[in-house]
This record gives structure tokens, C-alpha cells and sequence, in this order.
């Protein structure tokens, strides 16, 4: 019983430390965040994602989340390509040219001006994440970064930081999946919105 209470313990405290980092991201940030996302939407670019270790996976869940669960009737959906998702084209360019190219040499194939780029990293310090946010940033396109700690270099090449400032990689990485259900939540919440306000009859049932 003294281990498990432990361990009760232990994640009672990783809980609140991790409450206490996400209070710390609800900053108009999030709001600048959700609206590069709707725009590029609206305007047919694509959103791409890029992330090591745990942040690839949180790249592909978010790629997978935008592009399926704010699919609307009007508005449409969103395109969405993570980088981490083509494991022959990264292992290719890793072994050929080295890990720190694997996502900025994809970038080149398939980022355009007015794209969005997703950076995760944990620490901020990723070379191939920064890579590819720096070729982004040479072309035109937007960059929102989920990062963790400090926010390490990303925070200050990004257009919107939103940074985890947790004290473990496990509570960055816990936070930036949170952040993809809450900002995927506050898109599909703004655009019933619009919809109430473009035909405010149809919402009251008249």
C-alpha cells in the first residue's frame, strides 16, 4: 500500500504541475493560433506538422484531428500533411543527408507561400525541427510552434508561441496534445457560431 500511495502521490503532483503550465498558454496567442489555422482553411493552403520522439506523434495525431474532426459542411476541411508520416522518405534523407534535414527537405518538395507549418518540440532546440521552420519562414509561410520548458530557439522564430512551460518532457508533451483537442474544439465551436449568426432564424427554429 505505501507504493501505490506513492504513486498517488507522484501524479497527484505531475496533475497539478501540469494544470498549473496549460493555465499559463490561455493567452490571445491561442486565439492568434486558431485563426492562422481558419484562414489557411479559407484560403485552400495546407497545414503541415513536424516533431520528434513523442512531438511526431503528437504531429500526426494533430494532422489526423484537423483534417477529420472540424470537417464542415459549408466551411469544408482542412488540408493537412505531417511531415513524420512517411517513414521511407524520412529514413531516406536521414541516412543520405543526415536527421537534421529530414523535415526541411521535405518542406522543399511541398510547402508553398501561404502554407502553415506546426513546429513541436519539446525543448525547442530540435535542429531539423528549426530547419524547417527557417525554410517556412523563407517562403512565406506562417509558423506556430508548441513547445515546452523555456521554448528554447523555436519561441523566437515562430509567429505564435505556445509554450508548455511544465517541468518535464512528459508535461510539454501531455500539454501539446492538449492544445490539438482544445484548439480542433474551439474551431468546430467558432464555426456553429458563424452559423448562428449568418441565419440567426434557422438557430432559433423559426
Amino acid at each position: 500500500m505505501t507504493s501505490s500511495a506513492s504513486a498517488t502521490t507522484v501524479i497527484a503532483t505531475y496533475l497539478d504541475e501540469l494544470h498549473d503550465a496549460m493555465r499559463g498558454v490561455l493567452a490571445p496567442q491561442l486565439d492568434d493560433a486558431v485563426g492562422i489555422l481558419r484562414r489557411a482553411r479559407e484560403r485552400g493552403a495546407t497545414v503541415f506538422f513536424c516533431g520528434n520522439g513523442g512531438s511526431a506523434s503528437t504531429a500526426s495525431h494533430f494532422a489526423c484531428d484537423l483534417a477529420k474532426n472540424t470537417a464542415h459542411p459549408a466551411k469544408g476541411r482542412f488540408r493537412t500533411i505531417a511531415f513524420t508520416d512517411n517513414v521511407a522518405l524520412v529514413t531516406a534523407w536521414g541516412n543520405d543527408n543526415g536527421y537534421d534535414q529530414v523535415f526541411v527537405e521535405q518542406a522543399r518538395n511541398l510547402l508553398r507561400p501561404g502554407d502553415v507549418l506546426v513546429a513541436i518540440s519539446g525543448s525547442g532546440n530540435s535542429p531539423n525541427v528549426l530547419h524547417a521552420v527557417a525554410y517556412a519562414r523563407s517562403i512565406g509561410c506562417q509558423v506556430i510552434g508548441l513547445i515546452g520548458f523555456a521554448g528554447g530557439k523555436l519561441r523566437e522564430l515562430v509567429d505564435v508561441p505556445l509554450v508548455v512551460a511544465g517541468r518535464t518532457i512528459e508535461q510539454a508533451e501531455d500539454g501539446h496534445l492538449i492544445l490539438n483537442h482544445a484548439m480542433c474544439t474551439a474551431i468546430r465551436a467558432l464555426d456553429a457560431l458563424d452559423a448562428v449568426e449568418s441565419h440567426p432564424a434557422d438557430a432559433q427554429g423559426s
